[in-house]
């Protein structure tokens, strides 16, 4: 059994979830501030990935990154890298469809977050930078923490973009989701069905760390 698809999976899924960690709470943390008609726009804006079919969002990205669009043959004329049909192509979709549960998870977050702390840290003298870093933030981890869990399993779990940017070649591109498909497609049902396992083990796991973060957060609001 060759493993490079978990491995694959594994390491766009790690990748994806550090990127949407920063942009995620930079973007949920700005946009908590603004006011509703706004903040209205950019989440129709920013959350619309979750919502399209993850084919549509693929295919918006070949329109963005295909090597006949002007970024794309930038890139490979400038760096003679391709932002198509590699493995790194998988975290451009990963990235697209997990971002939005991680901006809506940290903004709700931060919009929890009571903001007298906030005000006693700047009556002490307290920078923003300290005061988000150090008062903020850990007031918010739990969700946070939520956040990103959710982002990783469903960048792991990542099909429909995937398919159509990073396509399908084994040992280079290959990843579970897109694995399980080509496996069933040509009749090969056993193996498909022991990488359908290992999804759903780490697709348990996954779930078993969001409900303990949910609960602890819970726990914390009570104390």
């Amino acid at each position: 059994m060759d493993w490079y698809p978990l491995y694959n999976s594994l390491r766009i899924a790690l990748i994806s979830s550090v990127i949407v960690f920063f942009t995620g709470i930079f973007a949920a943390c700005y946009i908590a501030k603004l006011n509703r008609v706004v903040k209205g726009v950019l989440d129709v804006i920013l959350t619309l990935p979750m919502v399209l079919p993850p084919t549509v969002v693929g295919y918006f990205l070949l329109l963005l990154l295909g090597t006949r669009r002007p970024l794309g043959r930038w890139f490979l004329e400038q760096f003679g890298m391709r932002l198509v049909m590699t493995w790194q192509s998988g975290i451009f979709a990963a990235v697209a469809v997990s971002f939005p549960l991680m901006y809506r998870t940290a903004r709700g977050a931060f919009e929890s977050f009571d903001e007298t702390l906030a005000c006693s840290g700047q009556t002490l003298g307290l920078s923003n930078a300290y005061i988000f870093w150090h008062i903020r933030l850990p007031a918010c981890r739990q969700g946070i923490l939520a956040g990103v869990v959710l982002a990783f399993a469903r960048a792991l779990g990542e099909y429909g973009a995937t398919s159509m940017l990073a396509g399908y070649t084994p040992g280079r591109t290959a990843t579970i989701s897109t694995t399980v498909y080509q496996l069933w497609r040509t009749d090969q049902e056993e193996l498909a069905f022991k990488w359908v396992m290992v999804n759903m083990a780490i697709s348990a796991v996954v779930l078993l760390t969001v409900n303990m973060l949910e609960r602890k957060n819970r726990e914390g609001r009570r104390d």
